[in-house]
């Protein structure tokens, strides 16, 4: 008998015909084929008689909530596992019946292209996709990890710097003592920490002068003094919760989203988009150079290490060695006469 006459999904071994379908259990049919009986029990099987197709438990959606419970997960510092949720959901938006098993480097590679024209996201996604395919490893679903090894998409993006002194003193023009923008900007620069510790900060925090933080991602505890610029921003703030940045119902901290957005509606208005709020971290650093500090002292204030000191201020250091540099020049060599 030709293979080709066999209804579809019916194939013949050595020992008989038997139903087999992607995704379904492979069945033997016990009747003869061409009787009545065989073409009943067909039908049975196509209509799914016999027990519904076979549905992998190994799926992303499985590999997500399971990474969710995993010790990997729960390290991430608060502010890390919340950008990891963005990128999860959209992991599980896109492929949660998904079989990670048969994932493959080129569909690793085709997921990062398909967002090449957003390279912060399409990067990040390829990082949280790294480390759920680990997961993956180490569940035993696969053996090896396709996002290892693919490069993020190349980017000329700018570097950081710090808020230049009139667009500090226009943010303070449009945003007067007492609002939430400007406290949470004297917050930033005043005391150098990141926005994430800076929406996290509690009155209690203030101790003896000055503000106690412990940084989310580093773990270190530093008590920064309060400079005149904050206190005032701080005397004047509501303190009908207990942080000192609240929503607009004082009920409970400003949200990063709620903070950026607003933030960047002020940066509009006094044309400084080419700064954001990170950069106030840039200015904390660059004014304790600026004030003769050695890097050691301004790590004291900021937390950072003696590489990341030397990040945030090496255009300003440049600027400042260069003046230092001319100026002992033309003092060993003075005017010769015209």
């Amino acid at each position: 008998m030709a293979k080709r006459e066999l209804p579809k999904h019916v194939y013949r071994q050595r020992n008989g015909l038997y139903f087999q379908r992607r995704g379904w259990k492979t069945r033997k049919i016990k009747a003869d084929f061409g009787t009545p009986d065989f073409w009943k029990e067909y039908a049975d099987l196509i209509a799914g008689m016999y027990g519904a197709p076979k549905v992998s438990t190994r799926t992303f959606g499985a590999l997500i909530k399971d990474y969710h419970k995993s010790p990997r997960y729960r390290r991430l510092k608060p502010r890390t596992a919340l950008d990891y949720d963005k990128y999860l959901d959209f992991f599980q938006a896109i492929m949660a019946d998904a079989n990670p098993a048969n994932m493959q480097r080129k569909d690793v590679i085709r997921l990062r292209d398909t967002n090449a024209e957003k390279p912060y996201f399409a990067n990040y996604s390829l990082r949280v996709l790294r480390v759920l395919m680990e997961h993956c490893v180490d569940l035993g679903w696969r053996e090896t990890n396709p996002a290892k090894g693919v490069p993020e998409i190349k980017t000329e993006k700018a570097g950081r710097e710090p808020w230049p002194r009139e667009l500090l003193e226009a943010f303070r023009s449009e945003c007067v003592i007492g609002t939430r923008e400007r406290l949470v900007m004297e917050l930033c620069v005043g005391t150098g920490q990141r926005i994430g510790d800076v929406l996290e900060m509690r009155w209690s925090d203030i101790q003896d002068g000055a503000i106690v933080v412990k940084q989310s991602k580093t773990g270190k505890e530093l008590w920064v003094p309060i400079l005149p610029e904050l206190q005032a921003a701080l005397d004047v703030a509501s303190r009908h919760s207990v942080y000192l940045v609240t929503n607009e119902r004082g009920t409970n901290r400003w949200s990063y989203r709620g903070a950026s957005h607003a933030v960047r509606t002020v940066r509009e208005k006094i044309g400084a988009l080419d700064y954001d709020i990170h950069s106030w971290r840039y200015n904390a650093a660059c004014e304790l150079l600026e004030a003769g500090c050695e890097d050691d002292l301004i790590a004291s204030v900021t937390g950072q290490s003696p590489a990341m000191v030397l990040h945030y201020t090496k255009k300003v250091r440049q600027r400042l060695r260069a003046t230092q540099a001319q100026t002992m020049r033309a003092q060993n060599n003075p005017p010769r006469a015209r």
